[in-house]
Parts: structure tokens; C-alpha cells; sequence
């Protein structure tokens, strides 16, 4: 009897135990959580932009402050939920998928902290982009039938000339300081600010909601609406655009540095290793990547040599790269027959998903030109992700210059832009369950460019690139990504030139000579983003082929894929942790 009460006592005592220990673990993750949905919340009300892209109607009346006393304080809050992170990650026995969502809440904080750090926020402008130009968005994002939305997006007008004069005071510290864009990338900047410049109001981007109102509203509301539009572009938004071309083109770009490499910059080797981690999300140095990137031309040089011998062509590598740049057979005649390509395309792309992925996204993507405000200085072709519920991804397509648009690469474009690149990977990680939202809405170029490089080399597993042209157009793309990591390590961190940079890119590449200057002048004012495509695809391939050699026929490729894109984006490492427990797993 002793013996059963006292083994009855043991169980009720390891019971309580468990049951505390349960309880405390429980009660971290409930922490976890809500401090995550706290910080998300913060950066959405400090962001407003950002929180009108990613769906939320928090700030919908307002533009980020982006004085230095609010600067000071988000550095001071990021900060501090930083911390908060650190402390509870030591204390604490959370899920894999918590774990996850911790760290990389922290990756994201931290690199907000980086960049108010190293003063990022005195450049709000690359070669092909700009703050000025990112507010062109947002009439497309209003909800014509909603009167408040309307209203709130009238108020955001009338805020613009704020946002613009503390962009430009953050422009001039940087001249005061050394902080510019290099003046080599800048010529012709000024035509995507003159781009906004109207006589008439009413020929605005940002009048073009309201003249799609929702014929419920009363004659009344549309004409006070419509009034006030007009008044509000005719007073603040027209001159805060005249104003910021006057100052672009009379004290900022006379003042921009003439060196190229952001190592030339106040800490600038610091910040350039800083983008390196951030963006591959790995401990690589200049050095290593620059070398690796010798390494994957060796190879696909020689790929190429192959294709020029199938395709039968009388001449060298030059040659045959100088014929595909110059027949006409390779080129658009019209913006329609590029984008007709570029949908037909994208639809063949569809129909090939479901061989080689189990789960498919809801959301659906349209085909759209580059708008004509950015497109002189914009790269190919992009994706633009879902916002909100109700809008679907859109792939670019770049209709200025037909001449430099070759079809021999729309292939891989496309595969890399739509699906099953960026539209897939986004769109499935929009509709995740189970986690936090802004694993949601989170972007990590190491994950989301790997991937978009890796669907282009997946391709041909998927039936395209039937012909020598088009086989040579992929490796002319992966070449081209092989090559930023030379040219961008190159650029900033060992001395390389412009002209280097853009002489070593047409030896190497099919691209054409407008496309290969555009993207040059992209790896210069925007240091180390452009090294993130090809380490990242190599780490799926690399994981892929692990996969494939420990499980052998087991092997599926649709399960790999679900893998890969089950958990939206995360780091290098994680990914790797994530294959690693897959291949244990089906082991077993």
C-alpha cells in the first residue's frame, strides 16, 4: 500500500512539474507573440507607406516622419525591442516555428538599426528609383467606392510637401557629410522627377483616382472631391516636385561624389560589409564572394561554348554574343508584341506548376508595363507583389528602348519575375497560417532573388529553352548574376571603375549595352543587394542536390519545393536547418 502511495505521490509531483514547466513555456510564447505583433504594429504606424502596401489601413491618412527628433526615437524603440528579443531568446524553450519568427524579427531590426546607423536615410534615392518616384503608387491603391478611403488619400496630398522637404534635408546632410549617390549614376535623373510635372492638374497620376469614383457616391461628394483633388495637386504636390527638381538640379547632383565605391564614403568599408551580410545573409567577405564569382563564369563560359556549337554558329563567343545583340530577329517591333510574349509566356509557366509543386497560391498575377514614369532608368523587368486581399502581383515588362529588350532572355525573365518566381514564392507566403503577420509581408533577398534565379535554371526541367537562342538567353541571365558578384565586389571593395565594371559585363553577358550600363549603375548606388541572387540560388541547388543523393528515389521534387517555400522567407541558414530536418525526417 506505501508502495502505491508513494509511486501515486511521484506521478502527481512529476505531473505538477511538467505541468509548470508546460505552463512557463506557454506563457513565453504568448510573450513571443504578442511582443511580435507589438513591433509589427509599431513599424506599420511609423511606416505608414509600408503599412498600405502590405494591406492595413493603419496611417492611411499620413506619410512616415521622417524628422530627426521621430528618427531618434525609432532608433531608440527598435532598439529596445531588440533587446526585448535578445532576453527572451536566452530564457526561453520556444517551437522551431517560434524560433524562426524570432530571429527574424531580430534580422529586420537589427538592419533598421544598420541603416539609421550608417545614415541611409541621407540617400532616399538609387540610379532607377526614389522616394519622389515611389509615391506614384499610390493612386493606384485607393478604393474608389470607399469615401473615407478617398478622403484619407486627399490628406496624404496634402502632407507630401513635408515628406519631400525632410527627404531634402536629409539629401543636404548627406552633401555636407559625403553621403550622395555618385554623380556617374545620375545623368538624366531629372526625367523621373519632370515625369510628375504637369500644367494640368488633372493630367496628374495623383488626380487619376478621382476620376474613377464610384458612380454610388452623390453628384455632390464627386465634385467636392474632385475640387479639392485638383486644388490640393495644383497647390502642394505640383510644387513640392518643381521644388525637388530645382534642388536636384541645381545643388544636389553638382555636388554628388565622383567616386563610385561606397568604401570611398565615411565608414564605408564598415557599411559595404554590413550590406553584404544583410543581403546574402551570410559571414562571406568581399574577397570570397568576389572570388566565387570568377568561379561560376569558368563554368558558364563553357556552358555557353556548347550552345554556340549546337546552334552552329561560324564564330566566337564575341561573335555570336555581338549577333544576338544586333539581329532584328531577336527584338519586339511593338510594347504589344513584348508584352503579348511576356503573357503567353507567363501562361505556359502556369500550366507547368502543378508537375513540380504541390501547393499553388490563391492570388493570381496580371502582365503590365514598367510605368513610363521610371522606365528610361529601370532594370528589364520586376515583379510587384499583392496588396492587401483584393490586388494581384503584377510582372513588369520594360517596353522603353525595344532595341534593348532582346526575347532570346524573356524566358528566363519570366520564370525568374512570375511564376515560378517572385509571384509564387510571395503569393504563398501571403497565405501562410500559423504565423506572425509580418513573416507575411517579409522580404529577404538572399530567399526571394535565390529562389527567382533557381526557377529560371528550373525551367528547363519545366519544358522551355527548346532552341540554342533561348538556352543561351538563361545563361546569359545567370552569367549576368554571376557577374555582380564580381563587378559589385569589384566596384566596392577593390578599385574597379565603371568602365571596368561595364567592359568585364559585355564580355560576359548577351545583355545589351543599355541594359548592362543600367544594371552597373544599379550595383553602384544600391552596394551588395545584387549579391544576394546568386549565393542564394546556389544554396537551393546545393540543398537540392543533398536532398536528392541522401534520398535517392524517395526524392520528390514537389515536397522539396513545399520545403523550400513552406516557411515564406527566411535566412540562408534557416533554409538550410529547415532541408536538414526534412531530409532527417523522411528518412526516418
Amino acid at each position: 500500500m506505501f508502495l502505491i502511495r508513494f509511486r501515486w505521490l511521484i506521478l502527481v509531483m512529476v505531473s505538477c512539474l511538467i505541468g509548470c514547466g508546460q505552463q512557463a513555456e506557454e506563457k513565453t510564447a504568448t510573450k513571443l507573440d504578442t511582443l511580435l505583433e507589438e513591433i509589427w504594429l509599431y513599424r506599420l504606424d511609423q511606416d505608414p507607406l509600408m503599412a498600405t502596401w502590405s494591406g492595413s489601413e493603419i496611417g492611411a491618412d499620413r506619410l512616415p516622419d521622417l524628422s530627426e527628433r521621430a528618427l531618434k526615437a525609432r532608433k531608440d524603440k527598435f532598439a529596445e525591442y531588440h533587446e526585448a528579443l535578445n532576453l527572451l531568446h536566452e530564457s526561453s524553450d520556444l517551437s522551431e516555428r517560434q524560433k524562426i519568427n524570432l530571429r527574424l524579427m531580430q534580422f529586420e531590426l537589427k538592419n533598421s538599426l544598420d541603416q539609421i546607423r550608417f545614415g541611409a536615410h541621407m540617400t532616399p534615392l538609387t540610379s532607377e528609383y526614389g522616394f519622389h518616384a515611389s509615391l506614384g503608387h499610390l493612386p493606384n491603391m485607393v478604393d474608389t467606392t470607399d469615401v473615407e478611403a478617398v478622403e484619407n488619400y486627399l490628406k496624404r496630398l496634402s502632407n507630401l510637401p513635408t515628406y519631400f522637404s525632410q527627404n531634402i534635408a536629409w539629401m543636404r546632410k548627406g552633401i555636407a557629410t559625403g553621403n550622395t549617390v555618385p554623380k556617374a549614376v545620375l545623368e538624366g535623373y531629372e526625367s523621373s522627377i519632370t515625369a510628375f510635372i504637369v500644367d494640368d492638374p488633372a493630367d496628374s497620376v495623383f488626380y487619376q483616382p478621382l476620376k474613377r469614383l464610384d458612380q454610388n457616391l452623390t453628384v455632390e461628394q464627386i465634385t467636392t472631391i474632385k475640387l479639392k483633388g485638383r486644388q490640393l495637386i495644383q497647390e502642394q504636390v505640383l510644387p513640392a516636385y518643381r521644388d525637388y527638381l530645382a534642388f536636384f538640379v541645381e545643388e544636389y547632383y553638382p555636388a554628388t561624389r565622383e567616386t563610385i565605391a561606397i568604401s570611398a564614403t565615411n565608414n564605408g568599408q564598415q557599411f559595404y560589409a554590413n550590406r553584404i551580410s544583410h543581403y546574402t545573409t551570410t559571414d562571406l567577405s568581399a574577397g570570397e564572394i568576389h572570388k566565387l564569382g570568377l568561379q561560376e563564369m569558368d563554368r558558364i563560359r563553357s556552358e555557353m561554348r556548347k550552345v554556340i556549337a549546337d546552334a552552329e554558329f561560324d564564330g566566337n563567343l564575341a561573335e555570336f554574343i555581338h549577333f544576338l545583340r544586333t539581329d532584328p530577329q531577336f527584338y519586339a517591333e511593338t510594347p504589344e508584341q513584348l508584352l503579348h510574349y511576356a503573357a503567353w509566356l507567363s501562361k505556359k509557366a502556369d500550366a507547368a506548376l502543378p508537375a513540380f509543386f504541390k501547393t499553388l497560391p490563391r492570388r493570381p498575377y496580371g502582365v503590365a508595363p514598367v510605368p513610363a514614369t521610371i522606365a528610361p532608368k529601370y532594370t528589364t523587368g520586376r515583379y510587384v507583389g499583392p496588396s492587401g486581399d483584393h490586388r494581384p502581383g503584377y510582372y513588369w515588362v520594360n517596353t522603353h528602348a525595344l532595341n534593348k529588350r532582346p526575347l532570346y532572355v524573356l524566358e528566363a525573365l519570366t520564370l525568374h519575375e512570375a511564376v515560378p518566381g517572385h509571384h509564387l514564392q510571395n503569393a504563398l507566403a501571403l497565405e501562410m497560417e500559423g504565423v506572425p503577420e509580418f513573416r507575411r509581408h517579409l522580404y529577404l533577398s538572399a530567399f526571394g532573388e535565390g529562389w527567382g534565379l533557381y526557377s529560371e535554371w528550373l525551367g528547363q526541367e519545366m519544358g522551355f529553352y527548346q532552341d540554342p537562342y533561348t538556352r543561351f538567353g538563361r545563361l546569359s541571365y545567370e552569367a549576368w548574376r554571376a557577374c555582380r558578384l564580381v563587378v559589385d565586389t569589384g566596384m566596392h571593395s577593390m578599385g574597379w571603375s565603371r568602365e571596368q565594371a561595364i567592359q568585364y559585363m559585355e564580355q560576359n553577358t548577351a545583355l545589351s549595352t543599355h541594359n548592362i550600363r543600367t544594371e552597373v549603375d544599379r550595383y553602384i548606388s544600391w552596394p551588395a543587394q545584387a549579391l544576394s541572387y546568386k549565393i542564394g540560388e546556389l544554396t537551393i541547388k546545393r540543398l537540392r542536390k543533398e536532398a536528392e543523393a541522401e534520398m535517392g528515389e524517395r526524392f520528390d521534387v514537389r515536397e522539396f519545393h513545399d520545403v523550400v517555400l513552406s516557411n515564406g522567407a527566411i535566412t540562408l541558414d534557416q533554409l538550410e536547418r529547415q532541408v536538414g530536418r526534412y531530409i532527417k525526417g523522411a528518412g526516418a
